[in-house]
């Protein structure tokens, strides 16, 4: 792991760009003390740049984590597959039509977890290594249900995961949900324009985790409230502190 760049932010957590091998990724650290680490997962194309992501990532830090995320293979700068590119021009057109998405759906995000997986485990491998994690423990928190579904199944050092139920999850990923044992938070937008909400909330009862909690708030895909971001600090603090 090669730091690129860094920056001490005004609430005092700093930044830092870095790459590991092709794999380019930003850590945010709120001090000189280890603190436990949170992976902060996104997919659908968005750079780690994307501000909502960087404003969870700061916040979290802040409040005593080191916060780490990466570009996956087709998100941000990195070049996308010709498959990758061929699902996503039939499901753009797919939606001005009107027509059904799931399979495409399928053949779109289920080859995006199945690569993204050992980049992020290659990734966990190096950051635990650093004396700003003290070597775990280790929180899920992220956009991209269907990795840390993933993730929680075969990543034995993940001790917590908050998912948010505003993404498409791969059949395969549903299938794996009951094999997630770690405490779970759920977050749910109930009028989530692209997400049908009995889809998650079958995916909610078929986490195998003895606590799990639903939080369910009105409103559309990006419309989850800002108070979610502490209530999800306090669930970190719980079983990371």
């Amino acid at each position: 792991m090669r730091f690129t760049s860094e920056q001490r932010l005004d609430d005092g957590v700093l930044e830092r760009a870095f790459t590991l091998g092709d794999i380019p990724g930003t850590l945010w650290t709120p001090g000189s003390a280890p603190a436990p680490l949170v992976l902060m997962a996104h997919n659908n194309g968005l750079p780690m740049a994307e501000p909502r992501l960087v404003a969870r990532a700061r916040y979290t830090a802040a409040r005593g984590y080191a916060v780490a995320t990466i570009d996956a293979a087709g998100c941000g700068d990195r070049p996308r597959s010709a498959a990758d590119e061929q699902a996503r021009a039939g499901l753009r057109r797919a939606m001005r039509a009107g027509e059904p998405v799931d399979e495409i759906l399928e053949s779109l995000v289920g080859p995006l977890v199945e690569n993204a997986v050992p980049e992020w485990r290659t990734t966990l491998d190096a950051l635990l290594e650093l004396p700003e994690t003290g070597g775990g423990p280790v929180g899920y928190s992220g956009g991209w249900t269907a990795l840390g579904i993933r993730l929680a199944v075969v990543e034995p050092r993940i001790a917590a995961a908050s998912f948010f139920a505003g993404g498409y999850v791969p059949r395969a990923q549903r299938e794996e949900a009951r094999q997630v044992t770690v405490p779970l938070l759920f977050l749910l937008q109930w009028d989530d324009e692209g997400n049908p909400r009995q889809r998650a909330l079958d995916l909610f009862d078929a986490f195998g985790s003895k606590e799990k909690t639903l939080h369910a708030n009105v409103g559309g895909h990006t419309g989850t409230p800002w108070f979610e971001l502490e209530d999800g600090c306090r669930f970190l603090d719980r079983h990371l502190k």
